[in-house]
């Protein structure tokens, strides 16, 4: 169409959906909306070493059918403890920002001399409407066995405390899916 009629659309788009209940949302708003719910982008929350067992995906990957890449599943570095894998971080109330890519280390070592073992990085973060608190995505090492561990987020100049939690932060249950 016509860049000229946009705004036309966009009223007959928004006057046909007030029987539904329709609202705007933009891409932030959609991508706070994933995060919220744990779902991934790949390239964001993976860095192409993942399997689907490292982002809790492992319900997709049946053992009953054969598949191309079903060897790789079989080799000991993907059945590793200390992989890193896909969890949340829980901040605390007025927690300031923690970057993309911001790096964890454990509990009272950000600031130390190096080196500081990094246990992971964040992937995506967030300011959450609905939590009313900051929140993100991370791949930790082992990070599945370390829910509800403290963590450090190495932000420069100081530490951000982060708890260690199940990535899906609302609606566990899908009970909100359907309406």
């Amino acid at each position: 169409m016509p860049w000229h009629y946009g705004a036309a659309l966009w009223d007959a788009v928004i006057d046909a959906g007030q029987q539904y209940g329709i609202t705007p949302y933009g891409t932030e708003t959609m991508h706070v909306l994933r995060a919220e719910k744990g779902f991934i982008i790949v390239g964001q929350e993976t860095d192409g070493t993942q399997t689907p067992q490292d982002l809790g995906l492992d319900w997709l990957v049946s053992d009953a059918k054969d598949f191309i890449g079903r060897r790789s599943f079989r080799r000991s570095d993907t059945g590793r403890h200390d992989r890193p894998q896909l969890v949340g971080l829980a901040l605390g109330a007025g927690a300031p920002l923690v970057p993309e890519g911001t790096q964890l280390v454990e509990t009272g070592t950000a600031g130390s001399p190096p080196p500081v073992r990094m246990i992971g990085y964040v992937t995506s973060s967030y300011w959450s409407p609905v939590m009313k608190r900051r929140f993100c995505l991370a791949l930790v090492r082992g990070g599945r066995q370390r829910i509800g561990d403290a963590i450090d987020a190495a932000v420069p100049g100081h530490a951000v405390p982060a708890t260690i939690v199940d990535p899906v932060f609302l609606d566990p249950g899908n009970l909100r899916r359907d309406g």
